[in-house]
């Protein structure tokens, strides 16, 4: 049975489902129905939000630091202690972890819950209500249920960032302060911008990676070639592809990344009862958990449209790909990884894309989505932000990073090498720490 949420300056009665403690946090969980369209109200999807605060706060009358997770469509993260960014956040606000809508405990995108729709048609104008404007919306109607008309402080790690830059730019009212951790977008630039300036920089990071190991050039061209004369199965039972197995260098854009694909390499064969070489169980067994496309459908089936404004996307990384012959399977010396790209052949690749292909290629082939940005607006801005922008990150193209910026006022960047995207994770309370140093006028 829930029990009201006692905190301070709340205008409403919020009723909590459950409270947790474990060490070092105070866990309260909240669930709110929000409407699916708000501009025809009616239908409600629930938006599942977690509520940390540290052992003895609970009744203090600290502000709100909201967490909006990277992706698109993973949910916010699962918290076991108060270490990293968490630990640090804590000592300031009371953290509101949301799981944006479609993901984790909230009302889920999976291929399962749209297997009840009545058409690809019906499921892709469904998944057009789950982009950042909607997250935004939804984060609004949370803070005015919790605090009224007091703005609250946000964070927004990757996509996050993008979502942070949408509400700067949709209700900036509602904001005290703004935190972004590698996700300044582009306001107005093409998709296909976008990805051009993506694979470059993911060319760039193979590279690096055969730089490092030298001696994995010759063993992925061996696995390549395998993959292409063989049929080869997951444990799960899709078929590896050559393409499918090159994804893999979605991870050279974290700390650590090279290293975790170098390690698997080093397992990729055996020797089987007739004394040829065979992919390796094991090996195929690790690469099928480092690939989560099957557990995060939003992630394939929105990830262009997180760039699309009053334009189709075509599917935009498959054509450019074009323009970058060094990708190619067979010819290329050393074979290159591709990066964060969705590309249609994966709808018949992962096994809970499949029933989704057909939505998938209407919602790339749709112009109807609506500007995530008002820049006018934006140009006026008056919310202090602090963003950490890397160097070299692979996802978010720095250039782009900055332009926005020099278009936005009140935003102070601190532009790094130290850190890979993953900086939070890494060394959540360093990266956390300067920034809030940043926007409070320390540094």
């Amino acid at each position: 049975m829930g029990r009201p949420c006692a905190a301070a300056n709340r205008k409403a009665l919020i009723v909590i489902h459950a409270t947790h403690r474990i060490p070092g946090l105070v866990l309260h969980e909240h669930t709110f129905a929000l409407p699916l369209d708000y501009a025809n109200p009616g239908q409600t999807i629930g938006v599942f939000a977690r509520e940390v605060v540290a052992p003895g706060k609970e009744d203090a009358n600290q502000p709100y630091l909201v967490y909006f997770q990277g992706g698109p469509g993973s949910g916010a993260p699962r918290p076991v202690d108060g270490s990293g960014w968490l630990g640090r956040a804590l000592q300031d606000y009371r953290v509101l972890l949301l799981d944006q809508r479609g993901t984790g405990r909230s009302t889920p995108i999976t291929a399962q819950t749209l297997a009840g729709f009545a058409s690809a048609q019906a499921q892709a104008d469904y998944l057009m209500h789950f982009r950042a404007d909607n997250i935004v919306r939804d984060a609004e109607a949370i803070r005015q249920q919790l605090l009224g008309h007091t703005p609250w402080s946000i964070l927004g790690q990757s996509y996050g960032g993008f979502c942070a830059m949408r509400y700067l730019s949709a209700a900036p009212e509602g904001l005290k302060e703004v935190l972004i951790t590698g996700g300044i977008p582009s306001l107005t630039r093409p998709v296909d911008d976008v990805y051009r300036a993506t694979y470059r920089r993911v060319v760039d990071k193979n590279r690096r990676f055969y730089q490092r190991y030298p001696g994995d050039a010759p063993r992925v061209r061996e696995i390549v070639d395998h993959l292409l004369q063989h049929d080869v199965r997951l444990p799960g039972g899709a078929q590896l592809s050559a393409q499918r197995f090159l994804q893999l260098g979605l991870q050279f854009g974290m700390s650590g990344g090279f290293e975790a694909v170098h390690y698997l390499l080093e397992e990729a064969f055996v020797v089987g009862a007739d004394g040829q070489p065979v992919m390796n169980w094991n090996f195929l067994f690790h690469l099928e958990q480092m690939q989560t496309f099957d557990t995060n459908a939003i992630y394939s089936l929105l990830h262009e449209a997180c760039y699309t404004q009053g334009e189709a996307s075509q599917w935009s990384a498959q054509r450019v790909l074009a323009e970058f012959p060094a990708f190619a399977l067979q010819g290329a010396d050393p074979v290159l990884f591709t990066g964060e790209m969705i590309y249609p052949w994966m709808f018949d690749a992962y096994t809970q894309l499949q029933p989704l292909k057909a939505a998938a290629d209407i919602l790339a082939a749709t112009a109807a989505w609506p500007p995530l940005y008002d820049v006018e607006r934006l140009q006026h801005n008056t919310v202090p932000v602090a963003a950490a922008v890397y160097y070299d990150d692979m996802y978010v193209h720095r250039e782009f990073s900055e332009e926005t910026a020099a278009a936005v006022p009140n935003i102070k960047l601190w532009v790094t090498n130290e850190y890979e995207h993953n900086g939070l994770r890494a060394d959540g309370g360093a990266v956390l720490g300067r920034l809030l140093d940043m926007v409070r006028g320390k540094m």
